[in-house]
């Protein structure tokens, strides 16, 4: 049994709805915000209905036209991925509401720039939502890649809406440097595939994990450490990420950094590598993120940029987990992470809207002129404060917790 939610299961939902709202978007576009509401409410809509479906039924899988894997494809909720789906419904929402006051207060004064930015935003947001949901649900590897493709690409063009020098640039380079974790994570397929002549993560589990699927997987969380812009490969993400407008940067940070996490997630509890080597190496590259990113963000003059290079220390931070493979804390250290994932994403994308209301009424993001606020600013710098305090984690903050 299921929940429907419009005569639909949820799960049909969370790919169908946004799928089907970005090319409306694409097609309407004198309503693409309209539909662009629209779709960003169903993607709620359907992340509650799958959480009740959970709750009441546990563990639900739906295979497509009927076919079983290896042949066919099968959707799959669990609680990591129904909280990853909440998590994205949320903060998407929160966003898509700052995008509509944001451009909508500014629609009499914009420039050819904003007026496509603001037009193109809804279908590249829907495409997005709809490639993190499709990703939650895969349950194997190559429909990971493809989903995780389709975030990618979408997330390039977010990031070049701004239309400056700065925002083209920093697409280009995310986009050559996407391409190439992306053919890392397709050889690691290529590899799993030769080895089990299958690709979903289920049956590979079941199977011994040979010394093919480690390689498989070391080759594959290459890729995903790019993609997810782990120390030191970090180098594309902040200015991607502080160049880029508003909404997207809310975005790109909050929730895109966290699908290349989840699919390295899932990647390593499915193949647990017995080697002490590989969690020795993601402890040295998460320290040295959180050192490295919490040194640029101190030593930066722009609040945005401040921002994105926080995003390294706390993906760094993040990245800790897999350090603790095989101890015994191991298991509340997932769930921990987990949570963070949650924590970073509320504040994050709370910084770049609060940022980007500080920009609307200041003119710039330098630090400096941050010192006297006028009354319009002062309750976004508020805001700001308050998602400083969790990334902190001082109590009661969800950081904290």
């Amino acid at each position: 049994m299921t929940v429907e939610f419009l005569g639909l299961d949820p799960k049909s939902i969370l790919l169908l709805g946004p799928l089907i709202a970005g090319t409306l978007g694409i097609l309407f576009q004198r309503s693409a915000t309209l539909i662009g509401l629209i779709g960003t409410g169903i993607g709620v809509g359907g992340a509650v209905a799958l959480t009740f479906e959970l709750l009441s039924y546990g563990p639900i899988s739906t295979q497509l036209g009927g076919w079983a894997p290896p042949l066919g494809i099968q959707l799959y909720a669990d609680g990591l991925s129904v909280f990853m789906i909440l998590m994205t419904a949320s903060i998407g929402a929160a966003v898509s509401l700052f995008a509509v006051g944001s451009w909508g207060a500014a629609s009499s004064q914009a420039t050819h720039v904003q007026v496509g930015a603001r037009t193109h935003f809804w279908p590249l947001w829907m495409l997005l939502l709809a490639g993190l949901n499709a990703l939650y649900l895969a349950t194997d590897i190559f429909n990971l890649f493809v989903t995780l493709e389709i975030v990618g690409l979408t997330a390039v063009g977010l990031t070049a809406l701004a239309g400056t020098r700065q925002s083209l640039n920093a697409a280009l380079r995310y986009l050559i440097v996407g391409l190439v974790g992306s053919l890392l994570i397709l050889l690691g397929v290529d590899y799993l595939y030769t080895a089990y002549g299958r690709v979903d993560l289920v049956g590979i589990q079941i199977a011994d994990v040979s010394v093919t699927a480690t390689l498989a997987l070391l080759i594959m969380l290459a890729g995903l450490a790019i993609k997810a812009a782990i120390f030191p490969l970090h180098f594309w993400m902040p200015d991607a990420h502080s160049s880029a407008t508003v909404p997207a940067s809310a975005i790109l940070s909050g929730l895109v950094v966290k699908a290349a996490l989840y699919m390295a997630i899932r990647l390593w509890l499915t193949f647990a590598p017995a080697t002490d080597l590989l969690p020795i190496l993601f402890g040295l590259m998460g320290t040295g993120a959180i050192f490295f990113g919490s040194f640029q963000a101190l030593k930066t003059r722009r609040l945005k940029m401040l921002v994105a290079h926080s995003t390294v220390a706390q993906v760094g931070l993040i990245t800790l987990v897999f350090a603790s493979s095989g101890t015994i804390a191991a298991e509340a250290v997932w769930r921990g992470a987990v949570y963070l994932m949650l924590a970073h994403a509320i504040a994050k994308a709370a910084m770049f809207l609060a940022a980007g209301r500080l920009i609307e009424e200041l003119g710039h993001d330098r630090i400096s002129g941050l010192r006297r606020l006028p009354e319009g600013a002062k309750p976004a710098a508020f805001a700001f404060a308050i998602a400083a305090i969790s990334l902190v984690g001082l109590p009661p903050s969800a950081g904290f917790v």
